[in-house]
């Protein structure tokens, strides 16, 4: 009675040999695949951060009145690459968008944007003593 329970189990630990291999073989790139696509997630974000940072900075250089282009440079220097900056004046505000395709492959490719407004500078100055405002 004990030798046929033994052999049994002999027989069931080669029938499951292969099934380790074959469990390996779907798991491994689908853990490979979602690292991937953890790692695209994390350079979008990023990517997101830097548009905002960059029109939060072009704002604050058109909030000081300063030249357009010296404007548009600041968005750029912070911008992540090929991204589009756009500027503009609306009543006291200047509103800056910049734009940016997500880094990775043109497949997964999504528009990142950040905006920013300012308050501009010249339209919260003090008036002097005997003008009106």
């Amino acid at each position: 009675m004990g030798r046929g329970l033994g052999t049994e189990r002999v027989a069931d630990k080669d029938a499951d040999r292969g099934f380790v291999t074959a469990e390996a073989a779907v798991v491994i790139p689908t853990l490979a695949a979602f690292a991937l696509a953890l790692m695209w997630g994390l350079m979008a974000a990023a990517a997101q951060i830097e548009c905002l940072d960059a029109a939060r900075a072009g704002a604050r250089a058109a909030a000081r009145s300063e030249a357009e282009q010296a404007v548009l440079a600041a968005a750029r220097s912070a911008a992540p690459a090929g991204a589009r900056v756009e500027l503009r004046r609306d009543g006291d505000l200047w509103r800056v968008r910049v734009e940016a395709p997500t880094p990775g492959p043109r497949a997964l490719a999504l528009t990142l944007s950040g905006d920013a407004a300012a308050l501009a500078e010249d339209t919260v100055a003090e008036p002097m003593v005997g003008e009106e405002r």
